[in-house]
């Protein structure tokens, strides 16, 4: 079958994937309210085959906006709860012994889906949280020898909590340069949270996302045709040079012990190339590298312990670079 197909048989178009992927906002604004940009983060994520930190205090519904997400999107998802006990086979998945063949067989774990989220991933030792960087990086895990491969679309949403360090296990830099974005979900405004308490005396039931009218409005096919879409936008020389020289004045900033990589400048060209699309060109213009540096950068870089202490923030040290970088013409 063709993968830009869908499963009614109706083929894909950039067009149609486009306009599908543009409602999901409405149908997750169903169930979660004023997450606008973190719903865009997702679906960028999606698009790059990237994974996303999630970073925000309990109760700001990172959980209900993952289920959502999947749910809008007609995709499996899964939900790990990470603690400092938790075994990297409790993630991957390990050999069970069956008494009836008296052989090994394997039980998959639950990153054996499209969407896993990985809560409070900050809260398990690191020989648990490095058992998902084969999975994010390879798409695959291997136990006892044998390499396994996970489903497409694939996604890591991570949370943490960004108050509470007693017991954690702060992520190394390493697996950090995995995550494509890191999203902050903020706390809403009055509004919203006027909206929220609405909902919840109206009988919204957070766990019951049919009830709350969440409907599937895109599938994996779409995806696939918006992959293949956003794979053919036209990225200029000019473009090229000014992702580069972003990336490179974070290396020589006096505020920061660690600069972007290599790496964290082609997923800087990767989300500006999908925003492009998702905004309905067919070209990257500098706005949407601005648009996409501060989540795709700021837990790429390591401020100073005494700029820290001076109340300087990875995200004003690269709006700052973003001022001062040349913007080609």
């Amino acid at each position: 079958m063709d993968p830009t197909t869908d499963n009614a048989g109706q083929t894909g178009d950039p067009g149609t994937a486009r306009a599908a992927l543009e409602a999901l906002r409405a149908e997750i604004a169903k169930a979660v309210v004023g997450q606008d940009p973190a719903v865009t983060g997702l679906v960028v994520a999606l698009l790059c085959r990237g994974h996303v930190l999630l970073e925000g205090v309990p109760g700001v519904a990172k959980t209900l906006l993952v289920r959502a997400l999947a749910s809008a999107l007609e995709l499996d998802t899964k939900r790990v709860q990470f603690t400092p006990d938790l075994m990297p086979s409790d993630v991957t998945g390990s050999l069970v012994y069956d008494t009836r063949s008296a052989e090994f067989s394997f039980q998959p774990g639950p990153v054996f889906t499209n969407l896993l989220l990985a809560d409070e991933i900050n809260r398990t030792p690191p020989k648990t949280q490095s058992s998902l960087l084969e999975a994010m990086e390879e798409r695959q895990v291997t136990v006892d020898g044998t390499p396994r491969l996970l489903p497409d679309p694939f996604l890591v949403a991570a949370t943490q909590n960004p108050v509470e360090y007693e017991g954690t296990y702060p992520l190394p830099e390493a697996q950090l340069d995995r995550f494509l974005l890191k999203l902050t979900i903020p706390l809403p405004s009055r509004q919203d949270e006027i909206d929220v308490l609405t909902r919840h005396a109206e009988g919204f039931n957070p766990r019951d996302l049919h009830a709350a009218g969440v409907r599937p409005v895109a599938g994996p096919a779409d995806l696939e045709a918006a992959r293949v879409a956003v794979a053919k936008t036209t990225i200029s020389a000019e473009i090229t040079g000014y992702v580069v020289d972003i990336c490179r004045a974070t290396r020589e900033s006096p505020s920061l012990t660690l600069g972007v990589s290599p790496r964290g400048a082609t997923a800087l060209l990767a989300t500006a190339r999908a925003w492009a699309w998702l905004t309905g060109r067919d070209y990257v213009i500098p706005d949407d590298v601005k648009a996409l540096a501060l989540p795709t950068l700021r837990h790429r870089v390591q401020l100073r312990p005494e700029a820290e202490m001076e109340g300087v923030t990875a995200d004003s040290v690269i709006n700052a670079i973003l001022t001062h970088v040349p913007v080609p013409r």
